[in-house]
């Protein structure tokens, strides 16, 4: 054969070798598809690494989700579910409640207008579907002041705080 299909061809096959290689070398020998089902087919997990099961069977939960959070504060549950933010988690504003009651008492709630602008931040495209949430120029709309001064998080629509 001519050196112009040959030089090509070597070329190819080195560059998979350098992948195999590179690959043996970063990924950890039990990374895989582990276990079978009495079916003789794979779980359906598909490949993981075997090691971070133990960790993540040992790794602490920090989020306790809204139904922990309505257990006390049932006030503030019934407002917040009949808002438009019900979709969203306590958490992502409040903090993690590990620990909470106790430690910490009081839960650090971030009232940073960085936070509400992550979704209320208008775009400017009308074909994304997150155009349907109502949105704001944020260089326009009161600038500098926290959402929460005017708009209570729990019900977005009331201006009474």
């Amino acid at each position: 054969m001519k050196n112009h299909v040959l030089r090509p061809l070597f070329m190819s096959i080195a560059v998979v070798a350098l992948i195999l290689i590179a690959r043996a070398a970063v990924v950890p020998d039990d990374f895989g598809v582990h276990g079978q089902r009495e079916d003789g087919k794979n779980f359906t997990y598909g490949f993981y690494r075997a090691g971070a099961v133990n960790y993540w069977k040992n790794f602490t939960v920090k989020y306790k989700g809204r139904e922990y959070c309505g257990e006390c504060h049932d006030d503030k549950m019934q407002e917040y579910l009949s808002s438009k933010h019900s979709i969203i988690q306590c958490e992502n504003c409040h903090g993690p409640a590990l620990g909470h009651p106790d430690d910490p008492e009081k839960l650090t709630i971030n009232r940073s207008r960085a936070l509400c602008l992550r979704c209320h931040a208008d775009l400017g495209y009308s074909n994304n579907p997150r155009a349907n949430i109502k949105a704001i120029n944020p260089d326009e709309h009161n600038p500098g002041d926290a959402c929460a001064d005017c708009h209570n998080p729990h019900d977005p629509n009331l201006e009474d705080m």
